[in-house]
């Protein structure tokens, strides 16, 4: 393990990787560039390595406690979203063979290096979450008018475009309107953003209904890519940790809906069992087992149901 890292994103401990020099780690993900040319020149543009960990985030801490294999899980969700959707992504290799290093591989993928545009592209089907709030106080979702009678988990007629602003390490993101999205990045890339978004979420949805699983949202991101000069899907997508996924079995409208993803961390630590309260600067405390491993099980159960395939 090399030092913790300083100034490049969350502290936390990385590896030295052969070839490979840590440059960035975000909440769960550490990103590093080739040391060596010999990649670049191999690959034929610029890289980077990203290697999903197994921590965990929730309410804007990263905790102490980890979840064994959720970098692997995630990784090979996202590998296998990108082969369905028909879209431009960011991957160039996920093996050995690619060049990623033998130590990461399984929870590593090296990708095109994009510049990100400052914008978290979200897109809803069904109402919930923080949308869910506006609706409530406004009868919109950012801005956008909704019909009047909707509940908690309500389907939508057609699915919306929902941006988030980009936040700095620590804060949240915030909502913002097509019109904000217009504002920063102008009006050809806000509605390839738009279209780009909206096509993933209605392919996946798709994909996902077929296998008993309801896709509620999702979050994704873009990049222009300088070789091809288009734009590019990076970062994860469609796993539990950037989308809502739901059991289609016990889907009832009007209530809250258990989900594949870290529900069981959250409602652990604003239990009173936690003792912790999210509202002050304290740390969130160490997971116990059973949440650790009840938290595991649903990203695998999650995995396996989308793929069809058996996680191991």
């Amino acid at each position: 393990m090399s030092e913790t890292s300083q100034n490049r994103g969350y502290a936390t401990q990385t590896l030295d990787l052969a070839g490979w020099t840590h440059v960035y780690s975000g909440k769960v993900r550490d990103l590093y560039e080739p040391a060596d040319a010999s990649i670049v020149q191999r690959l034929g543009q610029d890289c980077v390595l990203v290697v999903a960990s197994d921590r965990i985030s929730a309410y804007d801490h990263v905790l102490s406690s980890e979840i064994p294999d959720k970098g692997r899980i995630l990784t090979q969700l996202s590998l296998w979203w990108f082969d369905q959707l028909g879209v431009e992504h960011h991957v160039l290799g996920s093996t050995a063979e690619d060049g990623v290093p033998a130590e990461v591989v399984g929870r590593a993928m090296i990708c095109k290096k994009l510049d990100m545009f400052p914008v978290e592209c979200i897109a809803r089907g069904y109402l919930t979450g923080s949308g869910l709030q506006e609706y409530k106080a406004s009868g919109t979702v950012c801005n956008i008018p909704l019909p009047e009678g909707l509940v908690d988990g309500s389907r939508l007629e057609h699915a919306i475009f929902t941006p988030s602003a980009k936040a700095l390490i620590g804060e949240h993101d915030e909502n913002i309107t097509y019109d904000a999205v217009v504002a920063l990045v102008g009006d050809d890339i806000a509605a390839r953003l738009s279209e780009l978004t909206l096509k993933i979420y209605t392919t996946a949805e798709k994909i996902a209904r077929e296998r008993g699983i309801i896709l509620a949202d999702t979050k994704v991101e873009f990049g222009y890519d300088a070789v091809s000069g288009s734009i590019t899907l990076g970062d994860e997508v469609l796993t539990p940790d950037s989308s809502r996924f739901w059991d289609a079995a016990t889907y009832k409208p009007g209530q809250a809906q258990p989900s594949y993803d870290k529900q069981y961390v959250r409602d652990w630590l604003t239990s009173p069992e936690s003792g912790w309260d999210k509202s002050s600067d304290a740390p969130p405390p160490a997971l116990p087992a059973e949440v650790v491993e009840r938290t595991r099980s649903r990203y695998v159960e999650a995995y396996e149901k989308i793929t069809g395939k058996t996680f191991s």
